[in-house]
C-alpha cells in the first residue's frame, strides 16, 4: 500500500459510509478520535444536511434532509495513522478517491455547502408561470385542473382558477398541491 501524501496539511474529504449509518459513523469517529490521540490530526466531521417542505396530510412539514446520504465529510491530514483511524471505524466502506489515496473536496465546494447548510427558513422554488395549466394533486380540490393566475414565490402559494359550476373560481393553492400539465 503507498505512503498517504502528507504534504496536503488539513483538507476536506469525503467517507463513504452504508446508507442511514452516517450519524452512527460520526459518533463512532468521534469516540475514536478521542480514544487514539488524533484531534491534532482529524479537526472537523460533518453529515451535510439541508431543510425541505413537505406536505403530509395537507399540512406543511419543514423535515431536515441528508444532501448526500451515505457520505460523511471529514476535515483532517492524511497520514498513515490518520487514515487508518478514519478507514477502519465500523461502518465507514471507505474514502472517496482513488486506490487508498483519499481525494481532497476544494475548499470552493466546502464553502457552497455550507452555506447550503447555513439556510435557516428553506426556500420555494416554484417552476410554473402565470397562464401554465396545472393539476391539484392533493387537498379539497384534488384531480382539479385549471390555469394559474397568481405566483406568490415569498409564501410559496399560487392561486389557480378552476372551473367550478360553469364559472372560474381563483383557489390559492400551496405550490406542492399542484403538478404541471
Amino acid at each position: 500500500m503507498p505512503k498517504q501524501d502528507t504534504s496536503r496539511g488539513k483538507r476536506w474529504y469525503v467517507i463513504h459510509t452504508y446508507s442511514g449509518y452516517e450519524e452512527n459513523v460520526t459518533e463512532n469517529l468521534k469516540q475514536r478520535i478521542e480514544s487514539m490521540d488524533m484531534e491534532d490530526k482529524i479537526f472537523n466531521i460533518m453529515v451535510p444536511t439541508e431543510k425541505k417542505i413537505k406536505i403530509k396530510n395537507g399540512k406543511r412539514n419543514i423535515i431536515t434532509e441528508k444532501i448526500f446520504p451515505g457520505y460523511v465529510f471529514v476535515e483532517m491530514s492524511v497520514t498513515d495513522d490518520s487514515w487508518y483511524v478514519v478507514r477502519n471505524t465500523p461502518n465507514v466502506t471507505g474514502f472517496i478517491g482513488t486506490g487508498t489515496i483519499p481525494t481532497p473536496v476544494s475548499d470552493a465546494e466546502i464553502k457552497s455547502l455550507q452555506k447550503r447548510m447555513g439556510v435557516e427558513e428553506p426556500k420555494y422554488s416554484i417552476d410554473v408561470e402565470v397562464d401554465s395549466s396545472v393539476k391539484i394533486i392533493d387537498g379539497p380540490f384534488k384531480n382539479f385542473e385549471g390555469k394559474v393566475s397568481d405566483v406568490d414565490e415569498e409564501r410559496g402559494k399560487i392561486k389557480v382558477l378552476v372551473s367550478m359550476f360553469g364559472r372560474e373560481t381563483p383557489v390559492e393553492l400551496d405550490y406542492l398541491q399542484i403538478t404541471q400539465m
